[in-house]
């Protein structure tokens, strides 16, 4: 697959037509003490995420937007621009310091998620959610075989029929180009690749309607990384499931995404569709990142 020519394929009426899947309204995350002035001394007009006056650190701020089901979002930016920090936050690995999100399948979409318990969170977690994690090894439990991993997520779902798990484990395996005779494998013995195809297994396992995947792709060799996001798009399209993608690179985010959301600084600084905003970006910092694929 060429990565620089693939399209994508929804359309604006296939993606709106049922409503935002999820809401997310003011995501904020600031590290440190801060005052009053923090988010006003900081952001892309000073160039900095750091507070002069309080040394805090703004991760992210005011981050909104809305997902529907379906639709592949990408988030990209440099290193430090808080893209992946929004998808750990609504994956419940930190804690927000201000913000709400709202998740159409859980209670109506009228809760904010993330002031919910942690056992709801946890709730939320193995049955309506996935995280593709840019190391796997933060997905993936090195201690347990690779058919073993998948097994977590379905036991923690409450599916604890052992024959229907290992048939699913292997059925995922195969359809995310794991050989299912290497189920019994620890994934310590596999290439990076195919590490991050059992961490897609997992992620998909319950079926979620949302996936987060931060920067699946990062440290593969380009031949691989071709193959995977192809896997990742032809995935998407057959289960349908919505996608939050976090990249750097432009070309992954070309590939997968139908809108796109550049952040630097901690803030959104240009959002709409993925197309448009590579065809003519109009932000300054988003010209610059498409000029350097080019």
């Amino acid at each position: 697959m060429d990565i620089q020519n693939a399209t994508n394929t929804h359309t604006d009426a296939e993606i709106t037509k049922n409503g935002p899947l999820l809401s997310v309204k003011g995501l904020t995350k600031i590290y440190g003490e801060f005052n009053e002035n923090t988010l006003n001394l900081t952001g892309p007009i000073f160039n900095s995420n750091i507070c002069p006056e309080t040394g805090a650190i703004v991760a992210c701020a005011d981050i909104s937007f809305d997902l529907f089901p379906g639709e592949v979002l990408g988030i990209v930016g440099e290193s430090g621009s808080g893209k992946s920090t929004v998808v750990k936050l609504l994956y419940f690995d930190l804690e927000k310091t201000d913000g709400a999100a709202y998740l159409k399948s859980f209670q109506e979409g009228e809760a904010n998620f993330l002031n919910i318990s942690n056992q709801k969170k946890r709730y939320l977690r193995n049955h309506m959610m996935g995280m593709v994690y840019q190391n796997p090894k933060d997905g993936l439990n090195f201690n347990f075989s690779s058919g073993g991993n998948i097994a977590e997520k379905l036991l923690m779902a409450g599916n604890f029929h052992v024959g229907n798990i290992r048939e699913r484990a292997s059925g995922l395996l195969e359809q995310t180009e794991v050989p299912s005779q290497r189920m019994d494998e620890n994934p310590g013995a596999f290439s990076g690749g195919m590490q991050q195809r059992v961490q897609i297994a997992k992620a998909i396992a319950n079926n979620p309607p949302l996936i987060f995947l931060d920067e699946v792709t990062t440290g593969l060799d380009v031949s691989v990384q071709a193959k995977v996001l192809d896997m990742i798009r032809n995935l998407q399209q057959e289960l349908g499931t919505a996608m939050v993608v976090v990249s750097h690179d432009l070309s992954v985010i070309r590939m997968l995404t139908d809108r796109t959301l550049v952040m630097k600084n901690g803030r959104i600084v240009e959002q709409g569709l993925t197309d448009q905003i590579l065809q003519d970006p109009q932000h300054a910092y988003t010209q610059l990142l498409v000029s350097s694929m080019l």
